[in-house]
């Protein structure tokens, strides 16, 4: 009998096969999809040698996770690649703000009027990354945080919702940055916590930057199965799981699916019947014959570009997502990480990610808004496209089971439910199945790719098994 069965490779499912190995445990983990990775998978989906990351691009919280930071990933092939600018927001006139490695360059960005404004907001936890990541990142239900004073002074600022903590600005470039950073979330800007997500993308910006692997996120999934494999661990991939019946004997099964599938595996019946899931995105993956002709030139250099010029017009994207209505003028975040990984396209040529929030389950073809988007920023871009790939929610979920409706942060994360997920329970991570765990996104601290989830699952388990 084994004494962990993970099923599901994603970073999650990885991480938390990793934890159990490296305590000496035997750990399988089966994945559905030919290849590891979930939503840090690389392909080319548009023409040969074009890389692409068919979900996630840009790894900010990767880069900052205390899971990953206690592996030698290194050295099992991962290898982080840094863009001139972690992230730039351009407007119609040309100019951009940006979010720098430097505080005081993403302040001069803003303007006179908000500079100021900006300083004071970050400095309590600039340079103070490594406890506010592992306090952020964690399991509310886990002990006390690092540090409970510096907690509960980012606690009384990020439970603000980013509708309020705007207000602190005066002019629209600071407003529109800070809006397009907590849309990240997927959520009303008027929602609680939606401030503290905006503020963490910008405090790892300071920190360690908004990289990308070199070769695309592939990297991160190979290099997590090749330390599994190092500690003895075992990947089977094309394994389909329809019922735990379907798996070898163990002492404890690990879900890096959603919860319902989880439910759906275990034979669990309703137990998460109430679950929500949140709204999904429209998503293409563009082969270029050059880089984006940005009108900005600090979007030249960015990594990663938000397109979104006020408050106002981000908001009312989110809104339409949100309230089942078509993309008319779309949110977009985009990324372009040929610009310095050279694997990802041929010589010359260049590879461009972007996706818009769109309604769960919608079925229409979201193409000519975004690119009409981009175009207001980036005059001449059609020109370059010399191949796309669409996948909307129907396609993204056919692509990965664990996105029910295109929703790729499995689960809503709106009002209180990036806190408590899949529902209220001492250890979320446990159900009502003593041996079944869930380690998905579903679960605390949530979407992103930086193994927590898969982090704080596996402590359960281990707390489980050395009591059983």
């Amino acid at each position: 009998m084994l004494d962990a069965v993970v099923v599901g490779a994603g970073p999650n499912g990885l991480t938390a096969a990793v934890e159990l190995a490296r305590r000496g445990l035997s750990v399988e983990v089966f994945e559905a999809a030919g290849a590891v990775g979930g939503g840090a998978r690389t392909e080319e989906l548009t023409l040969p040698g074009f890389r692409h990351d068919p979900c996630s691009a840009v790894h900010p919280l990767a880069a900052g996770s205390p899971a990953f930071a206690a592996m030698p990933l290194d050295r099992h092939g991962l290898e982080w690649v840094h863009p001139g600018l972690p992230m730039a927001h351009p407007f119609p006139d040309g100019t951009a703000a940006v979010l720098s490695h430097s505080v005081g360059e993403t302040a001069h960005s803003l303007g006179p009027r908000d500079a100021g404004a900006y300083r004071r907001l970050v400095a309590p936890f600039h340079g103070k990354w490594s406890t506010v990541a592992a306090d952020f990142l964690r399991t509310q239900w886990d002990g006390l945080p690092r540090d409970p004073v510096l907690y509960a002074r980012f606690g009384l600022v990020g439970a603000q919702p980013a509708a309020l903590l705007t207000r602190r600005f005066r002019d629209e470039k600071a407003q529109a940055l800070f809006a397009g950073l907590a849309a990240h979330g997927i959520s009303p800007l008027t929602g609680i916590g939606t401030g503290g997500m905006a503020l963490v993308f910008a405090l790892a910006a300071h920190a360690g930057g908004w990289p990308v692997p070199r070769g695309g996120s592939q990297a991160i999934a190979d290099a997590l199965a090749s330390y599994l494999r190092a500690h003895g661990g075992t990947v089977h991939t094309g394994f389909e799981v329809k019922r735990l019946d379907d798996l070898p004997p163990a002492r404890a099964y690990v879900f890096d699916t959603s919860p319902t599938a989880l439910a759906r595996i275990a034979g669990l019946g309703n137990a998460y019947h109430g679950y929500r899931y949140g709204p999904g995105v429209f998503k293409i993956d563009y082969a270029l014959s050059g880089p984006v002709p940005w009108t900005a030139e600090a979007a030249r250099r960015a990594g990663t570009v938000h397109i979104g010029p006020t408050y106002g017009e981000i908001d009312a994207a989110l809104d339409s997502a949100l309230h089942g209505r078509d993309p008319s003028v779309p949110f977009l975040i985009t990324a372009q990480p040929s610009l310095v990984d050279p694997t990802r396209a041929p010589e010359g040529k260049h590879t461009f990610w972007v996706y818009g929030h769109v309604p769960s389950g919608w079925e229409g073809d979201a193409t000519e808004v975004i690119e009409r988007q981009i175009e207001r920023f980036a005059p001449g871009f059609r020109d370059l496209v010399l191949a796309r790939a669409t996948a909307g929610p129907p396609q993204l979920a056919a692509r990965n089971a664990n996105y029910v409706g295109g929703d790729f942060a499995i689960g809503s994360v709106a009002g209180l439910r990036l806190i408590i997920r899949p529902k209220l329970a001492r250890v979320p991570y446990a159900t009502a199945h003593p041996a079944v765990f869930l380690c998905s996104s579903a679960t605390p601290p949530g979407p992103g790719v930086h193994g927590m989830c898969g982090h704080h699952a596996a402590k359960a388990v281990w707390r489980r098994l050395r009591k059983g």
